[in-house]
């Protein structure tokens, strides 16, 4: 074998240990596709919405995923609630892609221009994100400058033009020739394209994969589990109005009954479940159920401890209702009527149909056939023999000592018999001379003697 051969052979092999090497390498890269999660905005944006999408996100993220992909169809929602996901989303280190499958109107155009990119399927609508209450209503400048500083961050964050972004806010923004001082911009496929708000046009996910180049990466469909349905259920002002006055009402009937039963356990359940919910959606602290344990608290020792009923009380019922005040309205500031109506009007009317509902149960339950199931409907009357203690007629006209203080009820001591007597009025000390004025069936009047 000459040399030249030699060289020859050996340039061969090295070639060939290259080829082969890329072909595994080829391969191997090939069998270990990435993976694309995808997650679903798809009806109106509220708070229950929120644990959701950060679940998606975090699980995307430490599965190292190539994508998140936002699936939008929404007319908007609660914009608390879209600033949190927006948040999430901004934060995210992965390629977050927005999906608009029709429309992604007010928050929803919010939550799209926060993903790093924007995809629509033919005849979407993007925009109109003014502020509003929720009877549609404008909201004050305030609210629409938080809105556009916000939609403006958004956009120069992903690269997006900062007047559209705003028009789509105020409609004060003129863009020539397409809206003038008088509307806010909402744009169509080809108008997002056109102002590059949007970067593609595609007609479903697939189209999604095959745009951003992620074809050989499997596809994750993440929906809401049903611990993240159940506190969105409880969220909803008609269920958390139902949980505030069976709480309510559970803790009346609890008061009124001796022992702890079955209104004690409604109490517990409904509040753990309001506040419970409220807890894990951000809206309220710990703060706020340690202020409703306490005035809880205050409202017993008040009925049972310490007799009359005064600022311990009134307290105890003013840390409740505004524990649950707060839980209602969650971060929005205070005194700020036009977010704060919604929370006012739901508290009022549930405080309103439990005060109905403590009315009916302490004066007409007692009398329905339901309720006489629970209690005993015969009578045991005196005439027939049945004493349940002896009536202390025979104390009237007799003077005791006063055992303890009377405020108005107390103990006393007459004819050498401790006896429970009220007093007719006055405050009467420990030790003062009293008088039985009046016997009432079981009850005691007692007058002070001057001395």
């Amino acid at each position: 074998m000459n040399r030249f051969s030699f060289y020859r052979g050996v340039t061969y092999v090295r070639y060939s240990s290259l080829l082969i090497l890329i072909i595994l390498f080829s391969g191997l890269t090939f069998g270990q596709s990435g993976k694309v999660y995808v997650a679903y905005i798809e009806s109106e944006i509220d708070l229950g919405m929120v644990p959701y999408i950060k679940r998606t996100i975090s699980e995307a993220e430490k599965a190292h995923a190539d994508a998140i992909i936002f699936k939008i169809n929404t007319f908007g929602g609660r914009l608390d609630a879209a600033t949190q996901i927006k948040d999430a989303i901004i934060s995210s280190n992965l390629l977050t892609i927005a999906l608009i499958d029709h429309r992604a109107i007010s928050a929803g155009s919010y939550i799209a221009l926060s993903c790093k990119k924007i995809a629509m399927v033919p005849g979407a609508t993007i925009g109109a994100a003014t502020v509003v209450n929720q009877k549609g209503q404008k909201m004050s400048e305030k609210y629409q400058a938080f809105m556009r500083s916000e939609m403006r961050t958004v956009a120069e964050t992903n690269g997006r033009p900062v007047n559209i972004a705003q028009g789509m806010v105020d409609e004060r923004i003129v863009i020539p020739g397409l809206v003038d001082s008088t509307e806010l911009i909402s744009l169509t496929t080809d108008e997002a394209i056109k102002y590059h708000i949007a970067d593609t046009v595609v007609t479903n996910l697939a189209g999604v994969l095959a745009a951003f180049h992620l074809n050989g990466d499997k596809m994750i469909k993440v929906k809401s589990n049903w611990s993240e349905d159940a506190v969105a259920f409880l969220q909803n002002p008609v269920v958390s109005s139902i949980l505030i006055i069976a709480g309510l009402i559970g803790l009346f009937i609890e008061i009124k009954t001796p022992g702890f039963g079955f209104g004690g356990l409604i109490a517990v359940v409904s509040f753990a479940l309001f506040f419970g919910s409220s807890y894990i959606l951000q809206m309220s602290s710990s703060l706020e159920i340690i202020m409703f344990i306490v005035g809880v608290v205050l409202l017993i020792l008040e009925i049972f401890v310490i007799p009359g009923f005064g600022i311990t009380g009134v307290a105890g019922i003013i840390l409740i209702i505004a524990s649950i005040f707060m839980a209602l309205v969650g971060g929005i500031p205070f005194f700020d009527l036009q977010l704060m109506s919604p929370a006012i009007v739901q508290l009022s009317v549930s405080l309103l149909l439990t005060l109905l509902s403590v009315f009916y149960l302490a004066k007409f339950l007692p009398k329905s056939k339901h309720f006489s199931k629970l209690i005993l409907a015969e009578k045991e009357d005196a005439s027939e023999g049945f004493v349940s203690r002896p009536s202390g007629g025979d104390l009237l006209g007799a003077v005791g000592i006063a055992l303890t203080t009377l405020r108005p009820a107390g103990t006393a001591v007459i004819k050498d018999k401790k006896v429970d007597v009220v007093s007719e009025s006055e405050y009467v000390q420990q030790g003062s001379k009293i008088k039985v004025i009046r016997v009432e069936g079981i009850k005691i009047v007692v007058r002070p003697l001057k001395n």
